[in-house]
């Protein structure tokens, strides 16, 4: 099966309940991160629409599950944020629970991709989510995201500081730097979804 072009997806439908999602079949790689790491714009570079994906400058204004269609057979999922969204300890608790109930039901669901601000790497979700991926035999591709608020030599440093951090991570852990407002890395992102995308269609 080619690779998918990302310049066709189409908004599917957002959920607030698992039995809401489509049949659990085909592929799905969900996006996920804290609130202000850039999860919706990494979606719309991606599929080179600035209007896909609602971005927000008030972290944690996605609230469910929102699925994106690549294919019949292929879809993306941006999953609620986590971190320090100003939002009820209630309203935060269940999209907690939600997340936790998509990523250990999910049977379709491929890969994470764990999108972190470059400039403030690995926080302890972050490596919660990491331990949670491994134990789960979950493969994670990390996106150290806003790699243009940093010079070269410091986003290179960035990057060799997690590699390094991560070296002992079970599981299939991979890293790259990208910058959603400048579109670098995007090659290296589509690749790695090409690996994922295609792991089950021979």
């Amino acid at each position: 099966m080619p690779a998918p072009d990302y310049t066709r997806a189409t908004f599917l439908l957002s959920v607030a309940e698992l039995d809401q999602l489509p049949a659990d079949e085909g592929i799905e790689v969900a996006i996920i991160g804290r609130s202000n790491a850039g999860k919706s714009s990494v979606l719309n570079q991606l599929t080179q629409n600035a209007k896909l994906a609602r971005v927000s400058k008030t972290p944690g204004r996605t609230q469910h599950i929102n699925l994106f269609g690549l294919d019949d057979q292929r879809r993306l999922a941006d999953l609620p944020g986590y971190g320090y969204a100003k939002v009820p300890l209630a309203v935060k608790q269940r999209w907690q629970q939600l997340l936790s109930n998509y990523l250990s039901e999910r049977q379709c669901l491929r890969g994470l991709l764990m999108v972190m601000d470059i400039r403030h790497p690995l926080k302890p979700f972050d490596l919660e989510m990491l331990a949670w991926a491994a134990e789960s035999q979950l493969a994670i591709h990390i996106l150290l995201n806003k790699a243009d608020k940093l010079t070269q030599q410091f986003a290179a440093k960035s990057l060799r500081d997690v590699k390094a951090a991560l070296a002992t991570t079970p599981g299939e852990v991979s890293v790259q730097t990208f910058s959603a407002s400048k579109g670098s890395g995007a090659k290296a992102l589509r690749d790695k979804l090409a690996e994922w995308f295609d792991i089950c269609t021979e």
